[in-house]
């Protein structure tokens, strides 16, 4: 079926009919650089990170733009706090985004445009919509005159009277009417500031992204996304500057992704439940990060909470198991053969699992449909590999592969199998507080009770273990253990 994506414009699902054939654009808002990241970052770019790789995996080509906003007022206030200039604490915060992306195995934008290097292009605009009386400069600012556009909050589905009732003008501002927003504002002291047609100032923060977006990707583009907490008032005002100023519609399909909650309850510093994708990856492997967050829908939101990324983790842990065990069976020489009867389904399986993949994908980019379809995948590889049958040496290998390719769409499966059990085992065995020379120890001298047939001694210390959590193996090599 087509690709459909559900638009917060229009509120329903819509066949995606990019502007140019085979091409498309796309720009998604990015962090204001002013502190660590947070669990909603996380999950906003890991989401159209995905969107990024399936549309190019679709075969589109795709020109993606994520911006740094770096100069705002809260990174004015966090500079002044440390005494350093803005952009010294911009470009800090900048270097920590773009580790923790790189870290959660986020592909690289096509660009990745700064706030102040768009400074001429922001005031061109700007005089363009003071030019077409959207706008109006007051005491060096200037605001956009948001009851002279007449689709103001199309976006958001809210009304005008709604909005005013709960409108206020802050002091020092001159607005006209109190929803009127600032696109440009006067300069402060101790504040950066570049010249400008109404004196010394800085870009309000909405002015930015049209900017950004019309000069990179054109005054209309396919794609545009963000946190559903940008719906109102940011992109409801990019909308209101952009369309504005060109007179044509700016965006095709807007997505937005749900909010993140931990233990059931909204993230917050005053609930103390408030976290850094640093917190986090201390805690967890960045992989089971991702890969938790895409079992979810990217328009529901999704629960935090240590049980379930503990669960995340044994999930991928079963697909390293399997991708590891028919990498060494991809690895031999089948004999050829019949396929057995009990196992064609199996097969099937596998070979179906691209064309299941991208009906998931093509409905709104649901990934937790598509991992769902890569757990039958893995299922049916199990089913192979417990045969041990040269026979199906060819479809294992093959299995793998298409394992490999349509996890790597999402961002998982990135890493070597036997490397990233044995890390996992590693940070697992450190969380437990088992020590794994004692465990040694004990397998020695259940292997010493064994070969002198005491088996009471010998199923006690596996019981022993089984309390700690640890699962011994025994096989024709010896016996290994690993944790439940």
């Amino acid at each position: 079926m087509p690709l459909r994506l559900y638009n917060t414009l229009t509120g329903q699902k819509e066949e995606f009919q990019p502007l140019v054939p085979g091409q498309v654009g796309m720009y998604v808002c990015g962090v204001t650089v002013y502190d660590y990241c947070h669990l909603g970052h996380a999950r906003a770019n890991i989401v159209f990170d995905v969107v990024f790789r399936y549309l190019q995996y679709a075969g589109y080509r795709v020109t993606y733009v994520r911006n740094y906003t770096d100069v705002d007022d809260k990174i004015i206030n966090r500079a002044n706090e440390r005494g350093i200039s803005s952009q010294e604490l911009a470009e800090t915060f900048i270097r920590a985004f773009d580790e923790d992306m790189a870290a959660l195995g986020l592909a690289t934008p096509t660009h990745q445009p700064k706030a102040t290097e768009f400074i001429p292009q922001i005031i061109a605009l700007v005089e363009k919509l003071i030019a077409r009386g959207l706008a109006y400069e007051s005491a060096g600012d200037v605001y956009y005159s948001v009851d002279k556009f007449a689709g103001y909050l199309k976006l958001s589905k809210r009304t005008m009277e709604e909005m005013q009732a709960g409108a206020r003008i802050a002091p020092g501002e001159q607005k006209r009417n109190p929803m009127d927003f600032a696109l440009w504002k006067a300069a402060k002291p101790g504040e950066p500031s570049w010249a400008s047609p109404w004196g010394p100032g800085r870009p309000g923060w909405h002015i930015e992204c049209s900017a950004m977006s019309s000069t990179l990707l054109g005054d209309s583009f396919d794609i545009h996304g963000g946190g559903r907490d940008l719906i109102f008032p940011h992109h409801e005002n990019e909308i209101a500057q952009s369309e504005g100023a060109s007179g044509q519609p700016f965006v095709r399909y807007w997505l937005h992704n749900g909010f993140v909650n931990v233990n059931q309850e909204k993230m917050s510093k005053s609930l103390g439940n408030f976290f850094t994708i640093r917190d986090i990856l201390a805690r967890y492997d960045a992989e089971v990060v991702r890969f938790f967050i895409l079992t979810a829908h990217y328009r529901s939101p999704i629960d935090f909470a240590d049980q379930q990324l503990d669960d995340a983790g044994l999930a991928l842990a079963r697909c390293y198991e399997a991708l590891d065990q028919a990498g060494r069976v991809a690895e031999t020489t089948g004999s050829g053969g019949e396929i057995p009867a009990e196992l064609s389904e199996a097969v099937a399986r596998l070979t179906e699992l691209d064309s299941r993949f991208r009906e998931a994908m093509d409905d709104d980019f649901n990934t937790a449909q598509a991992i769902g379809h890569l757990f039958e995948g893995v299922r049916a590889l199990n089913r192979l590999l417990a045969a041990d049958n040269p026979a199906l040496h060819t479809a294992i290998a093959e299995g793998r592969e298409a394992l490999l390719r349509l996890g790597g769409v999402l961002g998982l499966f990135r890493s070597n199998p036997a490397e990233w059990l044995a890390r996992q085992a590693q940070r697992r065995l450190a969380d437990s507080g088992i020590d794994a020379a004692t465990i040694e120890a004990l397998l020695v001298e259940r292997q010493t009770a064994r070969k002198n047939r005491d088996f009471k001694r010998a199923d006690q210390i596996r019981d022993e273990l089984a309390a700690q959590g640890v699962m011994l193996l025994d096989g024709p090599e010896g016996t290994s253990w690993k944790l439940k």
